[in-house]
């Protein structure tokens, strides 16, 4: 008997289940459909929600292409010395921290590192930038970061090489995918560059010493203005110092290329011969104009002139002649605008860095780059525990950049909380319209209790209904964000076409592509956010309806 009760109460009650539940949607779509102000709550929730996922996605973009360009100038660990005078054999450092982590280093390579002023002529004046003048070795330094990728020259990113090259230098930006050349200025850099200055350098030198002076010349003679444009196009050697025959009769000047580089009394032909290599970054030497097209002050095959301390204690500030053989651009203007690298052996011979009764050099870095599978907080530990705080400091490559990277984190942080305010507004819409419905709908609720439904099921129905507005909303959100990001640069160059103006205007940012990236676990987030304000934002009309009585609502007019 009892056996078959329960086998047709069962069923019936699954059957009432799926009927109340049923009858709870179709009244929770009939006021969806019925209450137009509920489509602007819907809107609401959207065009919070899409925000929210392209405002994410763009700013995580951003935050994984800065942290990718810090990375690929720095290495993972920065082991450095507390004095620009640095530390005496690095080998026996680099032997030291194999030992204390070997298991987890991939690469290491020493670096000197200090501060200096660069100078170079551009139309006849002098411009002096502040630089952070880094001595590397070109063989090893590859191993701890991308340097390479960054270069402008093919070949010196296969494999760097601080000798002047014969021309080869990309005019169209490496890491843009456009075609339209940026750079039209480094398409005879190099070598022909340079011989080109000098020969016609050489050629107005000749011509002036030939002239002989008039008393009554004009003003402005034709010379004299082949000389202003001969200053123009090619200001950037002191003629004065380069080439002494201009000097006058009376006086002897001496060559400042007839300096010890390396060998004393050697007169250089500029046309033939170049001073120690540099790289700087590129931009020390050049800005962008508003039609995304760069402006060189001086190119690969031009000398500058480098000041910077000496080793010694105290220090002293020498000087010395250089010739830039390429440039880096890591679209990081922190270090485009600041980073000059140079061979690190020239560097600690004319530093005085090496000890010259042992041969033994001397470095104020090691640069260590770990592998795939290490911790690098780990790693960062074990290496302090070993080596004396007062003599080294020890860093990772996000603790040299902290307060960079806390600022991104701070400002994704301020919009995401900007952002779910704007579906917390939303939310009071929905609130809002709730009331009001509880206040058209009683006396359909009185019915409801009349004809058997609990006030658990008046509360469901209510919550349901803010369940099916949350979920609406946040569905179509996503896909209205999710369409938006795949398409961000379509629609970047749409605005741009139908304005006349760039987004993103060139002489300032120095990409051509919004970078985006779209973490699922974030999407999430988002989603669930926006249900449950929209849940949230029910509870209060639901509990309201639930405890309303069915005489008091049948008889409500």
């Amino acid at each position: 008997m009892t056996s078959s009760y329960s086998r047709f109460i069962v069923p019936t009650l699954a059957a009432d289940a799926a009927i109340g539940a049923m009858y709870k949607l179709l009244l929770c779509w009939r006021y969806l459909r019925t209450r137009w102000i509920a489509l602007a709550s819907v809107i609401s929730v959207t065009l919070g929600v899409a925000t929210m996922i392209v405002v994410n996605a763009v700013m995580a973009g951003f935050s994984n292409e800065m942290q990718t360009r810090i990375h690929g100038i720095l290495s993972d660990i920065v082991f450095e010395s507390h004095s620009l005078s640095g530390f005496q054999d690095p080998q026996w450092h680099i032997d030291e921290i194999k030992r204390a982590a070997g298991d987890q280093i991939a690469g290491m390579t020493p670096t000197v590192a200090v501060p200096a002023m660069l100078s170079f002529q551009v139309r006849g004046q002098w411009v002096t930038r502040q630089v952070m003048f880094i001595g590397i070795d070109p063989k090893t330094h590859a191993q701890v970061s991308d340097f390479g990728r960054y270069l402008q020259h093919p070949a010196n990113r296969e494999q760097l090489s601080f000798d002047l090259r014969e021309g080869g230098y990309d005019t169209i930006d490496s890491q843009n995918p456009t075609e339209t050349p940026t750079r039209p200025a480094l398409e005879h850099a190099g070598w022909p560059h340079r011989r080109m200055r000098v020969n016609r350098e050489r050629l107005w030198k000749e011509r002036l010493d030939s002239k002989k002076p008039t008393e009554n010349a004009p003003t402005r003679s034709v010379d004299q203005q082949v000389d202003a444009v001969l200053s123009a196009t090619s200001p950037r050697v002191d003629s004065s110092e380069t080439y002494p025959e201009a000097a006058s009769t009376n006086e002897k000047r001496t060559n400042p290329f007839e300096a010890a580089r390396p060998n004393q009394g050697h007169v250089m032909d500029l046309a033939e011969e170049q001073f120690t290599g540099i790289v700087p970054g590129i931009g020390l030497a050049s800005f962008r104009n508003r039609q995304g097209v760069d402006q060189f002050l001086t190119l690969p095959g031009d000398d500058v002139k480098i000041t910077f301390p000496t080793a010694g204690t105290p220090p002293k500030a020498v000087s010395d002649n250089f010739t830039i053989v390429d440039f880096y651009e890591s679209k990081m203007s922190e270090y485009d605008s600041n980073f000059v690298f140079v061979p690190i052996d020239a560097l600690q011979r004319m530093r005085g860095m090496i000890d010259p009764q042992t041969g033994i050099p001397s470095v104020n870095s090691i640069q260590i780059r770990l592998k795939p599978n290490a911790k690098l907080n780990e790693v960062r530990d074990q290496l302090r525990e070993v080596f004396p705080a007062d003599l080294y400091a020890i860093a990772t490559w996000k603790d040299k950049q902290g307060p960079l990277l806390s600022a991104v984190d701070m400002e994704m942080a301020v919009l995401n909380i900007l952002l779910f305010l704007i579906i917390a507004v939303a939310g009071f819409g929905i609130l809002a319209i709730f009331f009001m419905i509880v206040v058209e709908k009683t006396r359909d609720i009185g019915i409801l209790k009349a004809l058997g439904a609990t006030s658990s099921g008046i509360a469901g129905i209510f919550l349901g209904y803010g369940l099916f507005l949350g979920l609406v909303g946040a569905g179509a959100g996503l896909v209205l964000g999710l369409s938006i990001t795949q398409n961000i640069n379509q629609i970047r160059q749409a605005v741009e076409w139908c304005t006349g103006s760039r987004v993103f205007d060139p002489s300032i940012y120095y990409f051509f592509q919004i970078p985006t990236i779209i973490d699922p676990m974030t999407i999430s987030w988002i989603i669930v956010g926006a249900v449950a304000i929209a849940i949230g934002s029910s509870v209060l009309p639901a509990v309201r309806a639930a405890r309303l009585h069915a005489v008091e609502a049948l008889r409500h007019e």
